[in-house]
């Protein structure tokens, strides 16, 4: 088994670019908007996993308290602009959706990577899912990678969290930098 290196809190978040669906690229840990100035980068397994669609499909849900609280939103994934662009047509969000993550930029980002079980699973390795939030300063404030579908952080406390800690009265730091 190989050592993995994961991001550590606190840490700048590595200059990531990809491609965004509908045309141009995004930086991930730079909000695309300048009304925000935190980023949240959702990373998704892709098109195969009926479990992202219902992640990104709730997290929809959110995007407006998130952008209330001036924080960016993206989701990425390995996925080709074709398999994204079907994905589309199946969800409802609204949010920047970006593609073709590389499994050097996988690797830099810390994340698990699978093999496809079959063909029709994916053409091509993917990351397993990963969320991220990226403060003004462009450090990892939040840290939440999985190799697995099934363990992803709760959207609700997740933004109740995202609230608390950029509410000016609270001065929370970014937790977990001690080693």
């Amino acid at each position: 088994m190989a050592m993995q290196s994961k991001l550590a809190a606190g840490a700048s978040f590595p200059q990531v670019t990809v491609p965004l669906f509908g045309g141009g690229s995004a930086e991930l840990g730079r909000p695309g908007c300048e009304e925000a100035d935190w980023r949240l980068v959702v990373v998704y397994r892709g098109q195969h996993c009926p479990l992202c669609s219902k992640y990104l499909n709730e997290l929809e849900k959110y995007w407006d308290r998130l952008c209330a609280n001036r924080i960016d939103l993206i989701a990425v994934s390995a996925d080709s602009e074709e398999q994204v662009k079907g994905h589309l047509e199946k969800l409802q969000v609204s949010f920047p959706v970006a593609y073709g993550l590389t499994e050097a930029q996988m690797k830099a980002l810390g994340l698990y990577i699978s093999l496809p079980r079959s063909a029709e699973e994916a053409d091509h390795n993917f990351s397993e899912p990963g969320l991220f939030v990226v403060n003004q300063e462009g450090k990892l404030h939040v840290v939440d990678i999985s190799n697995n579908p099934f363990v992803r952080p709760d959207l609700e406390r997740l933004v109740s969290g995202l609230e608390w800690i950029k509410s000016p009265d609270n001065h929370y730091p970014i937790r977990g930098t001690f080693s």
